[in-house]
């Protein structure tokens, strides 16, 4: 539970939105009648009852079909899920887009995305799509993480020198996350595909002196509750807003690909570490914003990110906000 009243979503997204142009963007084929790969704009404003929130596009992962993506689907099951939501099927689109908030005088982006040149190659128009959007990276005073895989951590740390690159602002993030993928005995146990990204971690992130660690249910900042949501990683964790009149959750990866995991919550991801509890919380997150009218955007949902779900049998239907 949220253990919140409920409360009215935002009405028209539209009405409250600024647009911002940043970097040569790409488009799928017209002929296909897609939805564009990547969005025209780079930055999208919007309001949440007192919260301005500024959505700014990193980028997205055109990730070749692989049939151990999801388990046990074959790549013509997620192709046919990708068709009916209006993306391409000439690949997995993962976009990336990270969140900042203004919030009681303070600049607070939710996680750091994935540096440039870092995670993938079109991933590469955070800073550019930032500046564009009037923010400057030596304002942000706190970042809060949902968890330290590289899409949305890299952003951390410069690119060759693993140095800080915000060193002034307070990091603040499970407990458990931090602990488990700092935690020395952890390199030698995880699968070679992620002992790079285990090795990055374990050997920079314990230097650094702004890390906050919370537990679940903390109040962050105020007006800002972390909740874990764990199986993706095991400390992972989603950000609960109170923004007044209406509530706000920074979801992360609990439905890191609506077009497959909404109609089909029940796929287990295999960047999902632990799939039966991925599942479990997957559930939970999304039965609960329905029910308690929550706004909510993702990391990996289409640019700009945010959305609404409503119930569909045992699964869910997504609307992705159009701009």
């Amino acid at each position: 539970m949220f253990n919140m009243t409920r409360r009215m979503v935002l009405g028209s997204a539209a009405a409250a939105a600024a647009f911002g142009i940043a970097g040569k963007l790409e488009f799928a084929p017209a002929a296909h009648a897609e939805t564009p790969v990547e969005p025209l704009v780079g930055f999208y404003k919007y309001k949440v009852g007192s919260l301005e929130v500024t959505a700014v596009y990193d980028g997205i992962w055109r990730k070749p079909h692989d049939p151990a993506f999801i388990k046990d689907v074959s790549v013509d099951d997620t192709k046919a899920a990708l068709a009916k939501a209006g993306l391409t099927t000439e690949f997995m689109p993962i976009p990336l887009t990270v969140v900042v908030l203004q919030m009681n005088g303070r600049t607070i982006m939710m996680d750091a995305g994935s540096g440039v040149g870092q995670w993938q190659a079109n991933a590469t128009h955070l800073p550019a799509n930032m500046k564009a959007a009037g923010i400057d990276y030596k304002a942000i005073d706190t970042i809060l993480i949902s968890h330290f895989h590289p899409d949305h951590v890299w952003g951390l740390m410069e690119k060759g020198t693993n140095d800080p690159v915000f060193p002034n602002a307070e990091l603040i993030v499970n407990a458990t996350e931090y602990n488990w993928w700092t935690d020395p005995s952890r390199l030698a146990k995880l699968p070679e595909g992620r002992k790079p990204a285990g090795k990055r971690i374990a050997e920079n992130f314990p230097k650094w002196k702004n890390w906050k660690l919370v537990a679940d249910g903390a109040e962050v900042v105020p007006g800002i509750r972390l909740m874990a949501a764990p199986g993706h990683t095991p400390g992972h964790s989603v950000y609960h807003v109170d923004a007044g009149a209406e509530q706000f959750l920074v979801s992360a990866d609990t439905m890191y690909v609506p077009a497959l995991l909404a109609p089909h919550p029940e796929w287990q991801g295999s960047y999902d570490q632990d799939g039966p509890m991925a599942i479990a919380t997957r559930h939970r997150i999304i039965d609960q914003v329905i029910a308690d009218n929550v706004r909510i955007c993702g990391s990996h949902f289409p640019f700009p990110g945010t959305g609404s779900f409503v119930k569909d049998g045992n699964a869910y239907a997504f609307t992705p906000t159009q701009i």
